[in-house]
């Protein structure tokens, strides 16, 4: 052997030998990292967030992983918010549940009643952290208050907004869409009879949050007895005997009929619709903005929801959903709950959020260091859902919707609405039919609940 590939030996040894090594300094780190992970509190959360919502639920969560290295919370997937309010139930019922989970506000007497529950405050009050509850915007936050404090953490709040095609309306000769029912039927009519869109406006799938609860909250119409059921679980559906409420419902089959209103086909949505340019309007959650920002290819805005010529509009209300902390899992589990629950409810939490989302800050503190940071002024849309919440002082009509079984009642309401679309019955018919058979449900859970 040569010198030369002598020393060629060794050095290919010594790379071999400082591979070697490097491999297992590096699988010692791996095995370091994940003993380091496997010390951390696990702290599930079962969450409803799909889509480009899931992703950002998933930034969130990555985030707070990364801010400290005690606690890991685990986000997981459980579908609609039927479906993870199902998935709750199954699990409680075999000790497998969540520390935390993700619930609709329609959802809040079911869960506030459920037993399964601890109230946030009461959470966060041993775990040490000091959280202002009067800072959270009061149309949310008010939503969710028992005795003063709210049972759940306010999440993912939103609220119905009026979105338009600026292009379809300037075609027309609009600036924008009127404040009141009457101007905008008149422009919906205007813009079929120019041919400037197919569709005037895309009915959205949850019509009877957005064109039908929030419609009557804003016109202060009661849609229940007793606070729409703030005051007790002997509340009954009355949204039948206001004329506004029919006359809304009324004008929706006549723009039905008139070609007007349009329902999504088979394999399309009504954000679809819009964003695609076929429908000039649609009612919807604010949160629809990361959709319409991301595939609307005109010039669009949004503004409040039309209200009746006349009339002084009130505030709409919330929809979205809260984070619950469920009985059952151990002190390190709740502490690390805690510890996330404070991170979602900081400023900086929120503001991050709410421009990712759509969603409402839901805290004063949050709201104001947007504003203060110009984000309004360059998202003049952001705004609109929490100016229409905060709009007036709230009534015992216009705080929201507190029912027992709420979902059952609302599909119920849909499946009578949709006797009007086909034509089956009236306005008037489809709606009393919807309180009768909804004041059943109601009974029923005040039968179960009445005597805890």
């Amino acid at each position: 052997m040569t010198a030369k590939s002598s020393m060629g030996a060794r050095v290919g040894r010594t790379i071999r030998s400082f591979a070697a090594g490097a491999a297992l300094a590096t699988l010692g780190l791996a095995a370091a990292g994940e003993a380091s992970a496997a010390d951390r509190v696990k702290i599930e959360w079962w969450n409803a967030a799909g889509g480009r919502l899931a992703e950002i639920t998933n930034k969130l969560i990555a985030d707070f992983n990364a801010s400290q290295d005690k606690y890991e919370v685990v986000g997981i997937g459980k579908g609609n918010y039927e479906e993870t309010m199902a998935a709750m139930v199954a699990a409680y019922r075999v000790r497998q549940q969540p520390v935390l989970i993700q619930a609709a506000e329609r959802g809040f007497l079911t869960m506030y009643n459920s037993g399964a529950v601890i109230p946030v405050p009461e959470l966060m009050e041993k775990e040490g952290y000091k959280i202002d509850w009067n800072d959270f915007v009061a149309p949310v936050a008010g939503f969710y208050l028992v005795d003063g404090k709210p049972a759940a953490m306010p999440f993912n709040s939103s609220t119905p907004i009026f979105w338009y095609n600026a292009d379809h309306f300037k075609a027309a000769g609009f600036d924008k869409p009127g404040e009141t029912w009457q101007e905008v039927d008149k422009q919906l009519r205007a813009i079929k009879e120019k041919g400037v869109s197919k569709c005037q406006m895309a009915l959205a799938n949850d019509f009877y949050w957005s064109l039908i609860e929030n419609y009557a909250a804003i016109h202060d119409q009661p849609y229940g007895t007793k606070a729409n059921g703030f005051g007790g679980l002997d509340t009954e559906f009355i949204f039948n005997k206001s004329p506004l409420v029919v006359g809304q419902v009324t004008r929706l089959k006549t723009w039905m009929d008139a070609g007007i209103l349009q329902i999504a086909g088979q394999g399309l949505s009504p954000d679809q619709l819009f964003n695609s340019g076929t429908c000039s309007t649609y009612v919807a959650s604010t949160a629809a903005h990361a959709a319409v920002e991301s595939g609307a290819k005109f010039t669009w805005s949004a503004t409040f929801l039309p209200h009746e010529e006349g009339v002084q509009p009130k505030n709409s209300t919330i929809g979205g959903g809260a984070l619950w902390v469920l009985k059952g899992k151990s002190e390190e589990e709740y502490a690390g709950a805690a510890a996330f629950l404070n991170f979602v409810a900081s400023p900086k939490t929120q503001v991050w959020w709410s421009k990712q989302t759509g969603y409402v800050p839901v805290t004063n503190a949050a709201y104001e260091q947007a504003k203060s940071e110009g984000y309004y002024k360059d998202h003049p849309t952001r705004e609109i859902a929490i100016l229409q919440l905060t709009r007036g002082t709230p009534t015992d009509n216009s705080r929201g919707f507190r029912f027992g079984n709420h979902n059952q009642s609302m599909a119920l309401l849909v499946e009578e609405i949709q006797g009007v679309w086909t034509g089956q019955k009236t306005p008037q018919q489809a709606l009393d039919a919807a309180v009768a058979r909804g004041n059943q449900i109601l009974r029923q859970y005040e039968q179960l609940h009445a005597a805890k």
